[in-house]
């Protein structure tokens, strides 16, 4: 692989569509943070729900918005734009969040989640395959490294506008959901005035197949990589379980989940340029590597001012990892199949996260914090390994049109990207 000199990265400004889907995400995140912290006791509290019920709901909405992904991702290639599924996304996910003020029964909220993330799901992969459709791939870094800061600056946002609605009007969740209406509409026309189609690369004469034959051998085994790992990377929510029994206060738990998102948003902001001058390889290793020591520091932990430097070090892991995973999809795509290749990505990881918590809150209950947080740190080095198989190279334009990877059959990688 390649690895450009800083000399050679040009200096270049983020396009008008990095910026509006940045400032889109950060909006929506602002709204969907208010409810998601609350939605738990507004669930088993008010509604005659239970925790049971809480995870049926979570565990469909996620299911479907993985499904969804790699579906949506594949069309707009086909269709050879994005804007729509995009808007249609948002704008779903902008009518229905606001009506969980006026759900009384648990059904209902599974209802409403399960749409919100039908419009989670058709807009991600298209969207991610828009920003690498927007930008050279000397600034892609630090375009996905912009975009994810901005998400997770809304996820800080969010809390803290909840907590200070509830501070004053204590108990009223139900007028909180409804005000969320407000970032949502936001996001809605920011992006009918603000985003631009990008021009066609030519979609496919054929009929949508969500197959990856048209990819080659690297770009699987980092589906394959990325499927070890997120199986031993759960819920952040048994972040959170661990630090309350390490001492953290309840009450300082929304304060804690702040700064942590406060530390994601400023690392993906600093580490996105860092990965278009090194090449996202080295941060993704670095990444897992960082994930696996924090892990074991957290099941090795034993007091309060631990649990706070760790969720600290472990933001750094989501400043490494996340530019660097989406940079490297796009490189292994090519110029065609970015819609495709993302909605693998998405789903890949997706379908992957409901069977880890699984797992992992199974190890927590039954055996303790060293195996589980053991386990997630165990299957980072195993991914790392897998990773280091792959060469970082996409697959050439005409073995994607016939679906064939001539390098694989000399056990080689494609030409230089």
């Amino acid at each position: 692989m390649n690895i450009p000199s800083p000399a050679a990265v040009p200096a270049q400004r983020l396009p008008r569509n990095v910026k509006i889907l940045g400032l889109a995400s950060l909006l929506n995140d602002i709204a969907s943070e208010m409810i998601f912290p609350l939605l738990p006791a507004f669930l088993i509290t008010v509604l005659p729900g239970s925790r049971f019920s809480l995870g049926v709901i979570e565990g469909a909405a996620d299911s479907v918005a993985s499904l969804l992904k790699l579906w949506s991702g594949g069309w707009s290639d086909q269709a050879g734009r994005r804007k729509g599924f995009v808007l249609f996304g948002y704008s779903l996910a902008a009518v229905t969040r606001p009506l969980l003020a006026a759900a009384l029964a648990p059904w209902q909220v599974f209802a409403i989640r399960v749409s919100d993330r039908v419009g989670k799901g058709v807009r991600t992969a298209p969207r991610d395959a828009l920003i690498a459709d927007s930008t050279g791939a000397a600034i892609r870094g630090r375009a996905f490294g912009f975009h994810r800061a901005m998400d997770h600056l809304g996820a800080a946002v969010g809390p803290l506008l909840a907590a200070g609605f509830l501070w004053l009007w204590p108990g009223q969740f139900r007028a909180l959901f409804l005000i969320t209406v407000v970032p949502g509409l936001l996001v809605v026309a920011l992006l009918i005035v603000g985003l631009r189609e990008t021009p066609a690369t030519g979609p496919p004469k054929e009929r949508l197949r969500l197959t990856l034959r048209p990819f080659g051998r690297d770009f699987r085994l980092l589906l394959l990589a990325l499927v070890v790992f997120t199986l031993g990377n759960s819920s952040d929510a048994f972040l959170l379980v661990r630090a309350r029994e390490l001492g953290v206060p309840t009450g300082r738990l929304p304060l804690l989940w702040c700064a942590f998102h406060v530390a994601k948003s400023s690392g993906n902001l600093l580490l996105g340029r860092a990965v278009d001058r090194v090449g996202p390889r080295p941060f993704l290793f670095l990444g897992w590597f960082v994930y696996a020591a924090v892990y074991l520091a957290f099941a090795l932990a034993t007091d309060a001012w631990q649990a706070w430097a760790l969720f600290l070090a472990y933001a750094l892991f989501y400043g490494l990892a996340e530019p660097a995973e989406k940079t490297l999809v796009a490189n292994l795509a090519g110029a065609e199949g970015k819609g495709l290749a993302y909605g693998w990505y998405n789903f890949a990881i997706g379908v992957t996260t409901f069977p880890s918590s699984l797992i992992f809150g199974a190890l927590y209950q039954y055996t303790g914090a060293l195996a589980a947080f053991g386990w997630g740190a165990g299957l980072a080095f195993v991914a790392a390994a897998l990773l280091a198989a792959v060469k970082g190279r996409p697959m050439p334009p005409a073995a994607r049109t016939a679906g064939v990877n001539p390098a694989a059959r000399k056990g080689q990688g494609g030409p230089p990207g």
